[in-house]
């Protein structure tokens, strides 16, 4: 069981998060999108989104800090593993507060704004359940794990994490970690296996041709003129138009 949970579905999960980004950036190029919902409805867009997006942005990095540098790495540099601990606490609770409350916005925003609820699909649907158990979950682990159990996951996880990408994972170190460790793990390996064949897609994307593009020139016209000729008798703009 071990084995099946720890490294056969993650890998499997792995090959299909790597296979279904090449299907789907062949086959549904117009479909890689996020689906922009803007247009419907922006005041609580403005508010969950920046909170969503840049708290996850210090999730992912305190991510990479605990999974892929090792231990012995930051106690070389002189942060001590008391400094360590402390900074995951203080910024990694912040952030993922941050995370969670943008995620609430939006989700409400998507479920009780009609249109915005109506465009959204049950692929959206499934995707939210996964993306929330998994914020959720790692919030719980930033608690639970350095206030309560004083788990050190950096002794485990963080090692199971280098060795799955070395392709030598101990499925043991697993095991042995907290429930919660384990379930955010798991989560977290089928929201990957989710994710080409949702909206996710879109943070792949990114326009770099925006850096060297010409400017785009906008040129104004003369007050009642539709085009580049005089308007013909009879079709010229109205009082209502002009408004």
């Amino acid at each position: 069981m071990a084995v099946f949970l720890w490294v056969i579905i993650p890998y499997m999960c792995l090959i299909t998060f790597l296979v279904g980004h090449w299907w789907r950036y062949r086959y549904d190029k117009f479909g890689w999108t996020t689906r922009s919902s803007q247009m419907y409805e922006s005041k609580l867009l403005r508010i969950g989104s920046p909170m969503f997006h840049f708290g996850l942005l210090f999730v992912i990095g305190g991510h990479f800090l605990g999974l892929v540098i090792p231990k012995s790495w930051t106690q070389a540099v002189g942060i001590s593993q008391e400094m360590y601990h402390f900074m995951a606490i203080s910024i990694g609770a912040v952030a993922g507060v941050c995370t969670v409350l943008g995620m609430i916005i939006l989700i409400y925003r998507r479920r009780f704004t009609g249109p915005v609820f109506a465009a959204t699909t049950a692929n959206d649907k499934i995707m939210y359940v996964f993306l929330a158990a998994v914020i959720l979950l790692g919030l719980a682990n930033t608690v639970l794990g350095n206030i309560v159990s004083h788990y050190d996951y950096r002794e485990g996880v963080s090692i199971w994490w280098r060795q799955f990408f070395t392709l030598h994972p101990n499925p043991d170190l697993m095991s042995a970690a907290p429930l919660t460790f384990q379930l955010h793990t798991l989560m977290a390996c089928l929201l990957f296996a989710l994710w080409p064949f949702t909206r996710l897609v879109h943070v792949f994307s990114a326009p770099l041709e925006y850096l060297w593009r010409p400017f785009v020139v906008y040129r104004s016209k003369p007050e009642g003129h539709l085009g580049a000729r005089d308007a013909r008798r009879g079709w010229e703009r109205s009082e209502l138009t002009r408004r």
